[in-house]
């Protein structure tokens, strides 16, 4: 295996059958990729595709975890397969094969990760909120949609067999998910204590909030500086939201505009 191929992990989020996971995980297999993840799957899928045939090397060291940001982990460039629809103009969407390309660079040096949604839902807003572009599959306007375990075929292929790094397409260095998640959950509270996000703000503000993050593309130091004005800011503000109100409301925080 080359080390750049040990750079991608491969992603399947709620998977149901485990015919699909042994055929995502034999395909990774085919193509010299054996970092597999598995979000939330239905668990007697997972257990029976361990016994898929050409699947073993690979669904030996698959990890399942409880969210996608777990999975996620330390890969820096995060890039959800999906067709979007109707959702596409709210991301930047690459087609294969040009899309390989960008990810194939990236690989050279850095970790990526590539989700897949589930058979019957596909990537959910919040899962595709995690992810910095999104890569589609051209296919046949009469059957847009794939198999689970044909997309990652596909998508293995164009990586390991068609794609080549190129310089136009190298970034300067970034942080990973993990890193940014973390700057979102330092960064929540100090918006509620300040009255920025409501007391019910919800999914969607989170959502918009964790793309706004992804966005600044923030260079290892300047994400430890950040970090660290977040805290003292938390800590800042705990320690003033102890204080009564002033009165006639002074202390009080305005109403935040809505995200």
């Amino acid at each position: 295996m080359n080390a750049w191929q040990d750079n991608l992990r491969v992603v399947l989020v709620s998977s149901r059958n485990s015919l699909n996971i042994g055929a995502a995980a034999r395909a990774m297999h085919n193509f010299g990729f054996t970092d597999l993840r598995c979000v939330r799957p239905y668990d007697e899928a997972f257990r029976s595709a361990r016994s898929a045939s050409g699947a073993e090397a690979v669904l030996a060291r698959a990890r399942v975890t409880d969210t996608l940001a777990e999975a996620l982990g330390e890969a820096e460039l995060v890039v959800a397969s999906s067709g979007l629809e109707a959702r596409k103009q709210r991301h930047v969407r690459r087609v294969l094969p040009s899309g390989a390309d960008a990810i194939r660079t990236h690989l050279e040096t850095r970790k990526a990760a590539l989700v897949f949604g589930s058979e019957k839902f596909g990537l959910s807003n919040n899962d595709l909120s995690h992810c910095d572009w999104v890569l589609s599959i051209p296919t046949s306007e009469d059957c847009p949609s794939m198999n689970l375990g044909q997309a990652v075929a596909v998508c293995c292929y164009a990586i390991a067999r068609n794609a080549a790094p190129r310089a136009s397409l190298q970034t300067p260095a970034g942080v990973s998910a993990g890193v940014r998640g973390r700057i979102l959950e330092t960064l929540l509270p100090i918006l509620q204590i300040s009255g920025f996000l409501h007391e019910n703000g919800g999914a969607t503000q989170k959502r918009k909030l964790r793309r706004f993050v992804s966005r600044l593309r923030l260079a290892p130091e300047d994400a430890r500086m950040l970090q660290a004005i977040l805290r003292q800011v938390d800590w800042k503000l705990r320690q003033q939201s102890s204080v009564p109100v002033a009165k006639g409301g002074r202390n009080k925080p305005s109403k935040a505009p809505a995200l």
